[in-house]
């Protein structure tokens, strides 16, 4: 098994975990309305970080050095409160670096660079390791919204297989021109706060965010939060609608809970996008797993669409979540709007079950769900 020993997210929420947390429980949210948002005609509604957040942060971790990208930057700020935490030589050859964005420093295009090595995925990951004098090969994953889920799932697998001893797993995306342009063009978009799950909803809000969790194969039964089992399924129904009856969804879904009492799951933490075909898939992949009476939450309504940030940011947030014995409730959600009958939280309430599941989809008809459980919980 693999433990998470540290993490930490930065979001407009705050730049702890811990603090996110505690906002996300008392019904804050990020989201706000902007007109006219990169020049983008009509009202947007998205969660972005203030960059004044990100200076207060700055100059603990790369000084007066302001080569760095505003993405970038994020990147490091996260991952050096993470491996702080977490006591690690983060220099070590047996710590690797997992870095999970979908578009990276995308927005250099908005400002007519395209000649920048900046631009390339692989050389922001090199970038983060290089920065912890770390020479360990980092690995990219960009899978379009299963991107952070993929990176955990693909970094405790090489724990498990005892290629390294630590994992620094990093998800991270800022909203850019380009990135809005192309969710308008899908007509995607909400011009007012999201609604998952809704009979009301009408769209996604994007949202920016970094988060980092730091990983290590637990030691024993009795370690602490713990990644139990994860699973990735692409079913390649379409380039961007996913399958009508959840095929990979499900399939990743009954892949990690083969021999698990459902009895024992807190809840299970959807990607909840809050568009029309997004809810209905995940209904359809939950209704076919035999988890209608299980508590299904989602955190779009706290943090928009956080994109490559937020399989890893999603995961904290319901590590403390269950650690609080509590279900957060689904921000924006009133009145059930899916064809299948799923517990959606409408309010937050206790619990005292060990277990949750992340389940998240993404363009491509990729899936992926993890099991995670607290620690101490037989």
């Amino acid at each position: 098994m693999v433990e998470i020993i540290s993490d930490n997210i930065i979001s407009p929420l705050g730049t702890t975990s811990e603090g996110n947390y505690l906002s996300v429980k008392a019904g804050c949210t990020g989201i706000q309305t902007y007109d006219s948002l990169f020049g983008i005609d009509g009202k947007i509604s998205c969660s972005m970080i203030d960059d004044a957040l990100i200076f207060s942060e700055l100059n603990d971790v790369v000084g007066a050095d302001d080569h760095y990208t505003r993405l970038e930057k994020l990147a490091l700020i996260s991952a050096t409160k993470a491996i702080r935490n977490a006591m690690i030589d983060a220099s070590s050859p047996d710590v690797k670096f997992y870095l999970s964005t979908t578009k990276g420093n995308v927005g250099l295009l908005d400002d007519g660079i395209n000649d920048s090595p900046k631009i390339y995925l692989h050389n922001t990951a090199r970038l983060i390791a290089n920065h912890f004098c770390n020479q360990t090969t980092p690995l990219t994953i960009s899978n379009a919204c299963i991107s952070g889920l993929n990176a955990i799932i693909t970094a405790s697998r090489e724990l498990e297989a005892g290629r390294i001893k630590y994992a620094v797993v990093t998800g991270v995306d800022v909203i850019s021109k380009f990135a809005l342009a192309g969710f308008t063009c899908l007509k995607s978009l909400s011009p007012k706060p999201c609604r998952p799950f809704d009979i009301d909803r009408n769209g996604l809000n994007l949202g920016e965010a970094v988060a980092t969790v730091v990983l290590k194969k637990s030691d024993g039964e009795d370690g602490g939060f713990r990644f139990i089992k994860g699973s990735i399924r692409n079913d390649a129904y379409h380039i961007s609608s996913p399958s009508r009856t959840a095929e990979g969804s499900f399939n990743a879904l009954n892949d990690i809970l083969q021999g698990i009492d459902k009895e024992k799951i807190a809840f299970v933490n959807a990607h909840g996008t809050a568009t029309f075909f997004n809810d209905e898939m995940e209904s359809v992949a939950i209704d076919r797993m035999g988890l209608n009476n299980t508590p299904v939450n989602a955190y779009k309504g706290y943090f928009g669409h956080t994109l490559g940030a937020a399989g890893v940011l999603e995961t904290i947030i319901s590590k403390y979540a269950i650690l609080d014995n509590t279900v957060i409730k689904t921000l924006g959600y009133e009145q059930l709007g899916t064809s299948r009958k799923i517990n959606v939280a409408a309010e937050n309430f206790g619990t005292d079950k060990e277990y949750f599941v992340k389940l998240i989809s993404g363009f491509g008809g990729v899936n992926a769900a993890a099991l995670f459980k607290k620690g101490g919980a037989r």
